[in-house]
């Protein structure tokens, strides 16, 4: 089965003032909460199964999902303690028993790549983008096709390849999400778990074919209007 979890329990700060009133993924993008366009490209690419982790304004968000109807099941998990995306992901391992995609909820993929995910490997799998200023994102140090470390925002990058925050697990990353400790801003990390895998050449870095679209901050919503506009 193809499934995937959306982190969407984050309080989307840099978005404000937009996200006093709506979470970060219900953000209106040409009129059109930007989650719409993440499941739609989810369903477009087969997935069954989504879970969904809410938090903040978590009525909105299943609210949404009352209203709209999509070609997969869904299920909520309440993150009721934001502890970080290590956390989150934690919560779905009583669910979970299959490999499954991880992807934020503030974040947009193409169908190809959401349907290219190798789900018949036991392999983990992070994907990267090239970038050229590799220095203001989380940088993927590699050896051939696997993941030695992920460097966060290091002033002399080894790598120009970036986290783009797309992730494909087996189960075994539920064992690593138990084992990992609060990071110095007092959350639990999901790199901090993907990084105790790579020490067992367990987590191949793939590149995405097409695009990466970020909704991080109030400033990128015209450059992502304008990309929608253009390619959907």
């Amino acid at each position: 089965m193809k499934q995937a979890v959306i982190l969407a329990a984050g309080k989307g700060i840099r978005m404000l003032p937009l996200t006093k009133y709506v979470p970060k993924p219900l953000v209106k993008i040409n009129g059109k909460p930007f989650l719409d366009y993440l499941l739609g490209n989810l369903e477009e690419a087969g997935y069954e199964m989504v879970y969904v982790i809410v938090g903040h304004k978590k009525n909105q968000v299943e609210e949404f999902f009352k209203k709209n109807d999509f070609n997969f099941e869904t299920k909520f998990v309440h993150q009721i303690k934001r502890l970080g995306t290590g956390h989150a992901v934690k919560l779905l391992s009583r669910h979970i028993k299959e490999n499954f995609v991880v992807v934020m909820g503030d974040n947009l993929y193409s169908v190809n790549d959401l349907g290219n995910i190798n789900f018949d490997d036991n392999y983990n799998c992070i994907y990267a983008l090239r970038h050229k200023n590799p220095e203001r994102f989380g940088v993927l140090v590699t050896k051939g096709n696997f993941l030695v470390e992920i460097e966060e925002k290091p002033e002399k990058p080894k790598s120009n390849l970036i986290n783009a925050g797309l992730y494909k697990f087996t189960p075994e990353i539920f064992d690593k999400l138990r084992k990992i400790k609060k990071s110095p801003r007092g959350e639990y990390e999901l790199t901090s778990a993907i990084e105790m895998l790579a020490k067992k050449n367990k987590v191949k870095v793939k590149v995405l074919k097409d695009y990466w679209l970020d909704l991080g901050k109030y400033e990128d919503i015209p450059k992502i209007e304008s990309f929608i506009k253009k390619n959907f």
